[in-house]
Formats: C-alpha cells, sequence, structure tokens
C-alpha cells in the first residue's frame, strides 16, 4: 500500500512538471490581441464624412505605482503608452473611416524632418521655395481627443474558498481591481467640449492551488503541491476600456449633433444598444443606492439595542 501511495504521488508530480515546462517555453512573437470590443468599433457604419482627429496626449494620471507587499517598486499601476493605444483605437473605428488621425504627439520630429527636407532641396537644388507637390502642408485636426487614466483601485473584490481534510485539499483565490479612463471630444474651432465620456473595466486575478501532506508511515512524510495563477493583463485592460471610450464617444458626438452616420437606420440601432446599456447602468447604480445600511456597524441596528439592554440590567 505505501508503495503505490509513492508510486501515485509520484506520477502527479511529474504529471505537474508538464504545463509548468510547456509555460516556460512561450511561443515566439505574436500579433497583439484583438479585443471583442475591438472588433465591434471596426463594425461601426462608415459616417457622412470622416473627421481629422489629433491626440497631443493621453496620460496616466492616477500617479498610483504597482502594489507591492514585500519592497517598494517603481513601477507604474498602468501603462505609459496609451495614447498609442487611443491613436489605434480611432483609427479601428468604422476600419479606418470614422477619423483620419495627425501626428501630434511627436510633433517636433516631423517638424525637424520637414526642414531637414526644406534645407537639402535648397543646397542642392538651388529652390528659394519648396515646390507644394513635393512637401504638401500639413493637416490640421478639427478635433482634438484629450483625457487619460484617471483611477486604479487595487484590491476592490477580493474573495477566496478552499478545503482540507486529513492533509489532502485545495484553495482558490480571487482579486479585482479597476481601471477608469476618461475620453473628451474638443472642437479646435471653437473650443467647445462636445463629448465626454467616463469607462471603467476590470482586472481580474485567480489562483488555484492544491496539496498533500500526511504521514505515509511512522517516519515517512508525503508532501506534494500544485498551483496555477492566471492575471489578466493590465494594459490589455486599458486598451478594453479606451476601445470602448472610443465607441462610447462616437455614440454620444452622434447623439448632440457633433457628427452623424451615412446611413441613420443603422445608427437607429446602435442608438437603442447604447441607449439600453447607459439605462442598466443607472438602474444597477440605484439598486446600489436603495439598498439597506448593514446593521453590523457600532451604530446601527441591534447593536445600539444590544447595549442599552445591557446597561439596563447592570443599572438593574
Amino acid at each position: 500500500m505505501m508503495k503505490k501511495t509513492i508510486v501515485v504521488a509520484m506520477a502527479l508530480s511529474l504529471s505537474a512538471c508538464g504545463p509548468v515546462t510547456r509555460m516556460a517555453f512561450s511561443p515566439g512573437p505574436q500579433l497583439a490581441t484583438i479585443s471583442v470590443q475591438a472588433s465591434k468599433l471596426k463594425k461601426l457604419p462608415a459616417p457622412k464624412e470622416p473627421i481629422y482627429a489629433a491626440v497631443y496626449s493621453y496620460q496616466d494620471l492616477t500617479g498610483q505605482y504597482k502594489p507591492s507587499d514585500k519592497v517598494q517598486t517603481l513601477s507604474r499601476s498602468v501603462t505609459q503608452g496609451a495614447d498609442t493605444m487611443l491613436v489605434r483605437a480611432l483609427q479601428d473605428a468604422g476600419d479606418r473611416k470614422w477619423f483620419r488621425v495627425v501626428e501630434r504627439g511627436n510633433l517636433d520630429a516631423l517638424l525637424k524632418e520637414r526642414q531637414i527636407v526644406t534645407q537639402i532641396r535648397k543646397i542642392y537644388l538651388g529652390e528659394d521655395k519648396v515646390d507644394p507637390k513635393v512637401l504638401p502642408p500639413l493637416l490640421y485636426a478639427g478635433v482634438l481627443f484629450e483625457g487619460g487614466v484617471v483611477g486604479y483601485d487595487s484590491n476592490t473584490r477580493t474573495g477566496g474558498l478552499g478545503a482540507r481534510y486529513l492533509g489532502i485539499g485545495g484553495n482558490a483565490d480571487y482579486r479585482q481591481d479597476d481601471v477608469t479612463v476618461s475620453l473628451r471630444a474638443v472642437s479646435t474651432r471653437t473650443g467647445e467640449v462636445m463629448a465626454n465620456v467616463m469607462v471603467q473595466k476590470s482586472v481580474v486575478s485567480v489562483g488555484l492551488k492544491g496539496g498533500a501532506f500526511r504521514y505515509i508511515a511512522l517516519d515517512e512524510i508525503l508532501e506534494a503541491e500544485a498551483g496555477i495563477t492566471k492575471n489578466e493583463p493590465v494594459t490589455l485592460a486599458v486598451q478594453q476600456a479606451i476601445e470602448k471610450a472610443v465607441y462610447s464617444i462616437v455614440m454620444e458626438g452622434a447623439r448632440v449633433g457633433a457628427w452623424s452616420f451615412e446611413n441613420p437606420a443603422q445608427a437607429n440601432a446602435l442608438y437603442q444598444e447604447y441607449t439600453s446599456e447607459k439605462a442598466q447602468v443607472t438602474q444597477r447604480v440605484k439598486v446600489k443606492k436603495a439598498r439597506p445600511p448593514s446593521n453590523m456597524g457600532p451604530y446601527r441596528g441591534s447593536v445600539p439595542l444590544a447595549r442599552s439592554n445591557l446597561w439596563a440590567n447592570k443599572k438593574s
């Protein structure tokens, strides 16, 4: 019996090494994942006319560092390249039919390169003025997109479940963080904020662990453990939140008349879906506010009554 137990334990240990070995040798570089929200963004119906847009900056406004229980870390909680994600999301809208994005994030480099072209043609070709066909004027943006990552809340929801019997058992842990992004569309001509949206995305981490620890003989101990943790990438969560924000701002801008769809019939179906989603969010907020307060606080429910009865008994 003892030998069978040892053989089973060794087999379990070897089988647990398989996933670890496969994870150690990951596949080569791949193209970035296309999320469900990105696919939905690409399927937006075409607008009446494309919108020239610019993104000067879209930064991490939280200022938070990545939490660590052991040492102080200088790594940020969220990505510092959110502006690149926003540019990509704007280009994905309607499969590049909605926005024509002009470069403004590194404008100095662009202007310097144009100056190099001007100087080279002036020195070697003797041109006092550059031919507009060779170096046409820069495009200007009719709409500026601004905002940033405005919130990152850690451990907004945590939990776990576990059981152990005769030294054999396992447990599961759950943790949730929330990241919030804000996006607004500003008119270049008037400076008016035409549309403004805010989107929240959850970042989930789940861990599973199992093990055994028991005596198989008077002086022999069987000990085995295995586990796996799955962490949702924060960068992917920020990307999905930005894609959702771009989709929402297209709908909000169309609703207030800042721009419009080419096909009103297709737009009406999207309006109904978007309005229904907003109504569900509003309903969830109302339900949370309508919940009765907890009776576990020191000044609520049965606790003051119990204290008053205690003092009454002491006085009597």
